[in-house]
C-alpha cells in the first residue's frame, strides 16, 4: 500500500534541466504514472532492475525498505529510509549486506542541515495523516462499536480525507452526547505534532479538545497518567535516546478514557519505544491491534510506519521539493556536508554491525 516516491516528476524535472540523468523503474503502485516520467524525458526499465543493470557509479534512490528475502550483497549507493541506523529489527543483516558488496547508505532520515535539522521528511503529512486515520477510529468505536475497523485506502486529496472525516465526527459525536472527543498530541510543537493538531482543526476538533504536550511537559519523565484522560492519543516524537515508557500495559487497566493510540513515531522494535503496549506494525490492510486489558473500554493501536501515504500525491510533492536542494549538492558530494555526515554515519553504524 506504499504509494509515494521519493522524487516526484516536477522534482525529476528540475534535476533533468541541471544535468543529471534519471532512470525510473516501472510500477504500478506509485502514485505518480510511469508516463508522468517518460513525458519530461526520464527512461523507464523494469522494476528492480538496478540490482543487475545500473551502473556501478549510479545512486539507487528509493523510498523505504529493499525487497524481502534477499540477503545478496549490495554494491550501490542507496538514497533512501533503510531503517537499521537505531538498532530496529534486522538491522545489522541489512548492514552486512552492503559490508560484504562494498555498498553505502546514504539515509534520508539522518540528511541534516548545518543547525541539525532534516533537510526533508514525511512528518508534517505523517501526522496530519496520523490525526486523521486515529480520529476516524475514534468515530468508528462508537458508531459501530464490537466491529472490525476496515482497510485504509489513499485520498485524492486533502479535501476529501477533511470531508469524510467531519462527516463520521458529526455522526460519532451524536452518540457520544454531542461531544467530541479529546486528542492528545505528544511532540506537538515539532513538523509531525504541527501536523496531526492541524488536521484536529480542519477536521473541527475545538481548539479546546487539542491537548499539545512537548519538552517542557515530559521533562520529568514517564508515566504520564494524563495520557489515560484523553480519548486519543497520537505520539509524533522523534526517538534518539531511550526514555522512561509514556505508559504502561498496567495502567491500561485502570480507569482511563483512552481508547485510541496512533504511534506515528512507530518505533515498534525500537527496544527503547515509549509505548510498550503492542509489539506489531499495523498496516493499511489491517490497520489496529487491540490492546487486551481488563478494563472493557475497547482500546486500539495504529502504528502504520507509511501513514503520508494516506495522501501519497501532496506527500511527495512536499518531500520532493524540500530535498531538491540536497539532491543537487549531489553534483559535487566531496564537498557538501550534508552528504559527508551521512556517510561518515553509515561507517559508524557500520562498525557497530561488525562488532
Amino acid at each position: 500500500m506504499e504509494h509515494r516516491a521519493a522524487l516526484s516528476p516536477s522534482a525529476a524535472k528540475e534535476l533533468l534541466d541541471a544535468g543529471f540523468k534519471i532512470t525510473v523503474e516501472k510500477s504500478t503502485q506509485r502514485i505518480f504514472d510511469d508516463e508522468e516520467y517518460a513525458q519530461i524525458g526520464c527512461p523507464l526499465v523494469e522494476a528492480l532492475s538496478w540490482k543487475t543493470e545500473a551502473p556501478a557509479d549510479a545512486y539507487i534512490v528509493g523510498l523505504k525498505e529493499l525487497p524481502e528475502n534477499d540477503d545478496s550483497p549490495l554494491h550501490h549507493t542507496h538514497i533512501f529510509f533503510a531503517h537499521c541506523f537505531k538498532n530496529q529489527g534486522g538491522w545489522k543483516e541489512l548492514l552486512h549486506r552492503f559490508d560484504a558488496g562494498k555498498g553505502t547508505i546514504l539515509d534520508l532520515e539522518f540528511l541534516q542541515d548545518d543547525k541539525g535539522r532534516r533537510v526533508a521528511a514525511f512528518g508534517y503529512m505523517a501526522g496530519f495523516a496520523g490525526s486523521a486515520v486515529a480520529i476516524d477510529m475514534w468515530c468508528h468505536q462508537k458508531t459501530q462499536p464490537g466491529a472490525v475497523y476496515g482497510a485504509l485506502t489513499p485520498y485524492p486529496n486533502e479535501d476529501a480525507l477533511i470531508n469524510h472525516t467531519k462527516e463520521r465526527l458529526a455522526k460519532a459525536a451524536a452518540q457520544n452526547g454531542n461531544q467530541f472527543p479529546k486528542v492528545m498530541v505528544m511532540g506537538a510543537l515539532g513538523r509531525c505534532g504541527g501536523g496531526a493538531c492541524d488536521f484536529a482543526r480542519k477536521a473541527g476538533i475545538p481548539e479546546e479538545n487539542i491537548i499539545k504536550w512537548d519538552i517542557n511537559e515530559t521533562k520529568g519523565g514517564g508515566p504520564f497518567p494524563q495520557i489515560l484522560e484523553a480519548d486519543i492519543f497520537v505520539n509524533c516524537i522523534y526517538l534518539s535516546a531511550k526514555i522512561p515508557p509514556f505508559i504502561t500495559r498496567e495502567m491500561l487497566n485502570g480507569e482511563r478514557k483512552l481508547s485510541v493510540i496512533c504511534d506515528v513515531s512507530c518505533d515498534t522494535t525500537n527496544p527503547n519505544n515509549p509505548l510498550p503496549v503492542y509489539t506489531i506494525n499495523t498496516t493499511f490492510d489491517k490497520p489496529t491491534v487491540p490492546v487486551e486489558t481488563t478494563n472493557p473500554l475497547p482500546l486500539d493501536v495504529c502504528s502504520i510506519d507509511h501513514l503520508p501515504t494516506l495522501l501519497p500525491r501532496e506527500s511527495s510533492n512536499m518531500f520532493s521539493q524540500d530535498l531538491l536542494p540536497t539532491i543537487h549538492a549531489l553534483a559535487h558530494r566531496s564537498d557538501a556536508r550534508v552528504w559527508q555526515d551521512a556517510e561518515k554515519l553509515f561507517q559508524e553504524k557500520l562498525e557497530a554491525a561488525r562488532q
